[in-house]
């Protein structure tokens, strides 16, 4: 059993307009994991997150979310200077999800909202929902699946998914979880990247960026450029700098220390969890790391 979530009797099939994903018609009886926060027994910590979410100014202050091998997932909330407070325990049964991307859909826009991906298909669960939803099948096409919140000026976080051979596509969402066409946004050259993370305006113009490291440790900025259309997404990349091999996992949950710039946050293989605070400038993206959490970070297997 699933331990604090919610149990469906039923898979709900979602329609979906993304090029290259198979609706599925509704499963035979299963429980899916999903997200607590309906439950009557959710913790302040959890509701702080959407508290967060929607009063942030700039980049939005979001929780990190991270996996154990037991498929238990685990919130952090930031404390609003830049560390964790305690872990929130949210419950198991996401062991079997291979790819997770936390976006901010229904509720206006401020909720924290999960997609993960089991096998070949995507399910969505939003945080006030009654069920987890399929969006689709045919998601085992892509390596790399994230959110870099919202970057083409919709009211709704985006999807990026990268396909084997190294396309970056995008998929803006809607507020029930489903998706729209995909558009595609890197024509080529992405599987050069080992992380692809981001959530928030990073050069100080306006409009969201990704960041991402290359197999050689070159950690980028490609800005975006607010427009939708194919191929147009992204703008010429920024060398950030070298060295960012030191880290196993690269994530962003926004503005972790309350001034409103996006931040970055690196896991090093010993553990211990680096706070790169955003200055929103696009010459020095960041100051000199500042250490947020000193140990215990390398029992997790995923981080989003």
């Amino acid at each position: 059993m699933f331990s604090r979530l919610k149990h469906f009797p039923r898979r709900t099939a979602v329609a979906s307009a993304a090029v290259g994903i198979v609706a599925l018609g509704v499963g035979t009886a299963t429980a899916l994991p999903a997200l607590p926060w309906s439950s009557a027994s959710t913790s302040d910590e959890v509701q702080g997150a959407q508290t967060q979410a929607a009063a942030a100014t700039g980049a939005p202050m979001l929780p990190l979310f991270a996996r154990k091998s037991t498929g238990h997932l685990y919130d952090y909330e930031p404390t609003g200077s830049g560390g964790w407070k305690t872990a929130y325990d949210m419950g198991g049964g996401f062991s079997a999800a291979d790819a997770f991307a936390r976006v901010r859909t229904s509720e206006g826009g401020t909720a924290t909202d999960l997609y993960f991906r089991i096998g070949n298909v995507l399910y969505y669960t939003a945080e006030r929902g009654n069920d987890t939803k399929i969006i689709g099948s045919g998601w085992s096409q892509y390596n790399l699946l994230m959110s870099p919140g919202n970057m083409v000026g919709t009211s709704q976080d985006e999807l990026v998914a990268r396909d084997a051979a190294g396309a970056l596509w995008l998929y803006q969402s809607k507020a029930d979880g489903t998706l729209a066409t995909r558009v595609r946004i890197g024509s080529g050259g992405w599987n050069g990247m080992n992380a692809i993370v981001g959530r928030g305006d990073y050069t100080g113009d306006g409009k969201g960026d990704l960041l991402a490291r290359s197999t050689t440790g070159t950690l980028y900025i490609y800005p975006g450029t607010g427009n939708a259309a194919a191929d147009a997404g992204l703008g010429a990349r920024i060398t950030v700098g070298t060295g960012w091999e030191a880290y196993k996992t690269l994530v962003s949950t926004g503005d972790n220390n309350g001034d409103g710039k996006p931040d970055l946050i690196g896991i090093d293989s010993a553990g211990a969890s680096w706070l790169f605070k955003g200055t929103g400038k696009s010459a020095t993206p960041f100051e000199a790391r500042v250490q947020n959490g000193t140990s215990g970070w390398a029992s997790f297997d995923a981080y989003f």
